[in-house]
C-alpha cells in the first residue's frame, strides 16, 4: 500500500518561507512523476509544481521563481521550498505521485496516489 505523508506546513507572515516534505512509503519509485498541488477553500485543486524522474520540472506561473521542487532520487523525500509567500498562497497543500515514466503535468488524473495534505497559512 503506497502512502504519501506531507509535513512542513504552518503559519507564516507575508514574505516568509516554508519547506514542505513528502515521504512515500510502501513503494520505491524508480521512475515517476511527483507533484505538489494546493486547494484553497471553495476552489479547485490546482498544480503548484511537478517533477519527473529525469529531473524535468514544471511550475505554476504564480510561483515561478519563488518555489523550488526537488527530489534527489527514488529514496529521498519530495520537497517544496516556498519563498516570498503571500496571503494568496494560503491553502492546503497536497503531495501526489504517479509511479511510472511520464511527462511532468498538472493533470490530476495522472496521479495515482495522494497525501492527506498540510496546511499553509500566510498572514499579511
Amino acid at each position: 500500500q503506497v502512502q504519501l505523508v506531507e509535513s512542513g506546513g504552518g503559519s507564516v507572515t507575508a514574505g516568509g518561507s516554508l519547506r514542505l516534505s513528502c515521504v512515500a512509503s510502501g513503494y520505491t519509485f524508480s521512475s515517476y512523476c511527483m507533484g505538489w498541488f494546493r486547494q484553497a477553500p471553495g476552489k479547485e485543486r490546482e498544480g503548484v509544481a511537478a517533477i519527473g524522474w529525469d529531473g524535468s520540472t514544471k511550475y505554476a506561473d504564480s510561483v515561478q521563481g519563488r518555489f523550488t521542487i526537488s527530489k534527489d532520487n527514488a529514496k529521498n523525500p519530495l520537497y517544496l521550498q516556498m519563498n516570498s509567500l503571500n496571503p494568496a498562497l494560503t491553502a492546503m497543500y497536497y503531495c501526489a505521485a504517479d509511479p511510472a515514466p511520464c511527462t511532468v503535468t498538472f493533470a490530476r488524473t495522472t496521479y495515482n496516489y495522494w497525501g492527506q495534505g498540510t496546511q499553509v497559512t500566510v498572514s499579511s
